[in-house]
């Protein structure tokens, strides 16, 4: 860590790219790979993994919005980016910039295309169709394959269709593996319908980090990587290497009576009677540590020993106790990353750990480590 007192992120680029390569390893040398780095890079900073990204070779990056491509390319990145949620009124940014928009319905179609007109846009401008093969929230039905292709077919749209895709609703569970492999069948009937009506092969993709462990037979063009380069894995067993660790440093220890009271708002924090030593770190909810982390629910690593929490999570700090350890000012807190790790704060709350990931808010800092 550097000296600066408060939150970071240290992400490890060692164990981002042995994620990446472990994923690589299960596709062709044909197949290509895009990378998401929607949300912040799943909240561990896009414009970093980037960077890291485009040397490493990736094919692909996918962001969710257009402001999140605008940013960028403002910062430099060159590669080709998908905007999954392109909108109808971003068109003009997305133009400008040189992003190409996932295409889900017929009005985007029809926006996108008058906003090439209208920009003067050179002809074969990159979209990608979405299409909905059981997922349900955004894509092209199969009942509006004919009005797709009829539009497709006309002459001078001024874009080119880069991709086809669709994605997975719960390739992770073997229970649903019936109904992931009819979203595939869909999908590549789909697919090669469109292929028929424009005369030439876009990309197809549709395979998710869970359907590229397991469905790898079915990679076709082009594969999205997503929860799986930030270390989370769908098969039992398999050991990503950890990439982000959210730390911080101690600010202030209290060795505490029980005279003095309690601890924290509400006083939730109650001093044990042969005493309580806190330690008061700089991290709250503002800082993404939730408030049901409170109160004891999670313990955190000081110096390589788990100590709780401690009253309630404040907006910019929280307490530990930290009794029984050497703990003192400026010892190294971990949050999570590989003990405890995201997993197991997203078990106490009862969610999945892109929550945890993608809560960090950008005032923590993001560091690259080798």
């Amino acid at each position: 860590m550097s000296s600066n007192d408060f939150s970071r992120l240290v992400i490890s680029k060692s164990g981002l790219l042995s994620n990446y390569w472990y994923f690589r390893s299960k596709l062709e040398p044909s197949t290509k790979m895009l990378v998401l780095l929607k949300a912040n890079g799943y909240g561990h900073g896009a414009i970093e993994l980037a960077a890291v990204l485009q040397q490493a070779g990736a094919d692909y990056i996918a962001v969710a919005l257009p402001v999140e491509g605008v940013e960028l390319r403002k910062a430099g990145i060159t590669m080709p980016i998908l905007v999954l949620t392109a909108g109808t009124d971003s068109f003009q940014d997305i133009i400008k910039y040189r992003l190409e928009p996932g295409i889900p319905n017929m009005d985007a179609l029809e926006r996108f295309r008058d906003a090439l007109r209208e920009c003067g846009a050179p002809g074969e401008y990159p979209i990608h169709i979405k299409l909905d093969t059981g997922m349900h929230r955004l894509g092209f039905m199969p009942s509006e394959l004919d009005a797709l292709c009829a539009a497709l077919s006309r002459d001078g749209n001024g874009f080119k269709v880069k991709s086809v895709y669709s994605h997975l609703a719960a390739a992770e569970d073997p229970s649903q593996d019936s109904f992931t492999l009819g979203q595939i069948d869909l999908f590549s009937k789909g697919a090669a319908r469109i292929t028929g009506t424009i005369g030439y092969k876009p990309l197809y993709h549709i395979l998710n980090s869970a359907g590229i462990e397991r469905f790898p037979e079915h990679q076709m063009d082009m594969v999205r990587l997503g929860i799986g380069i930030y270390g989370i894995s769908c098969l039992p067993g398999v050991k990503l290497s950890c990439v982000a660790s959210l730390q911080c440093k101690i600010l202030q220890i209290k060795e505490l009576n029980p005279q003095d009271g309690t601890i924290g708002y509400g006083r939730w924090g109650r001093i044990s009677p042969q005493g309580t030593k806190i330690a008061t770190i700089p991290v709250g909810y503002a800082d993404g540590i939730n408030r049901h982390l409170g109160r004891g629910n999670a313990t955190f690593s000081v110096c390589g020993k788990r100590v709780p929490t401690i009253g309630n999570i404040c907006m910019d700090m929280c307490m530990l106790d930290v009794t029984g350890t050497d703990a003192k000012v400026g010892d190294v807190v971990t949050i999570y990353g590989e003990d405890p790790t995201a997993c197991e704060l997203a078990e106490i709350l009862g969610t999945i750990p892109y929550e945890v990931m993608t809560s960090l808010p950008r005032r923590v800092e993001r560091i690259i480590v080798e």
